[in-house]
């Protein structure tokens, strides 16, 4: 373009240029207004945060607690047994003292030592069989099954309940757990893949011993409709499961408490 008016040319070009170059007013929305607001409370929960935590962990690993939690607990256990077992032995030595001089304690004394092996108070040894039950190792090793989930490959209580039950039915005379003496009123339970007996927890390899005719045992064992279960599990995801011959097997005395808190009639 030629300006040939001077002034008043670059002037009109000029307002021409500014007009283009104004700068049109912005609308407000409501983004407008929150970011500041989300940008405020932000600032003051950081600040929050920051003098609560003072230098401290804010969520501290409670794992620590627990394990010292289980510790505690299990040397109670043990302590509360160590009793248990002096006052047993304070009894066991008044009762004789008083049957040397007294017929009916004496009688009554005779009668109750005859049980205890019965009630499987006393020591017992002789044949039997080893059951040896354990989760499988596909846990660890990746090779678990698309379709399967973790509890197709660990030991459940049901597994366990299975095999003591089938070993009594086999006419076993001693049953014991990780060494754990079983009498009629002992509890099997799991709680995920952790026995717990006498308030002691065990986790796999279980080892079940039963002193008793083996052959016996062995048939109870194939005939029990829960072991077979077991066993479908053992040859699909891989769990462990033995059954060995034994020439002498110790079944240590039970030593837990045997008082009877619930007990039901049967209907005849």
């Amino acid at each position: 373009m030629e300006y040939t008016s001077g002034g008043s040319s670059w002037r009109k070009a000029v307002g021409r240029a500014l007009s283009v170059l104004r700068l049109r007013p912005v609308k407000r929305t409501s983004w407008g207004w929150a970011v500041p607001i989300v940008a405020l409370v932000a600032g003051f929960l950081f600040t929050l945060s920051a003098t609560t935590a003072a230098g401290t962990v804010l969520r501290e690993d409670r794992r620590l607690e627990l394990a010292q939690l289980i510790e505690r607990k299990q040397q109670d256990v043990h302590d509360l047994e160590t009793r248990a077992a002096d006052l047993r032995a304070q009894i066991d030595a008044m009762t004789t003292e008083r049957g040397s001089t007294d017929s009916s304690v004496l009688a009554e004394r005779l009668r109750g030592d005859a049980l205890l092996q019965a009630a499987g108070l006393t020591e017992l040894h002789g044949p039997g069989l080893t059951v040896r039950m354990n989760d499988s190792p596909r846990i660890t090793d990746g090779t678990t099954l698309p379709d399967a989930v973790i509890d197709n490959y660990v030991i459940h209580q049901q597994d366990l309940q299975a095999v003591i039950n089938a070993l009594w039915a086999g006419g076993a005379e001693a049953v014991t757990i990780m060494n754990v003496r079983i009498i009629n009123t002992s509890a099997v339970r799991c709680i995920g893949s952790v026995l717990l007996l006498e308030g002691r927890p065990y986790t796999p390899e279980y080892v079940i011993k039963a002193i008793g005719d083996p052959e016996r045992m062995r048939t109870a064992l194939q005939q029990s409709k829960g072991v077979k279960a077991f066993e479908d599990a053992v040859r699909d995801y891989g769990l462990r499961y033995s059954v060995t011959n034994e020439a002498d097997i110790i079944a240590p005395a039970y030593r837990g408490s045997i008082d009877l808190r619930y007990a039901k009639v049967p209907e005849q």
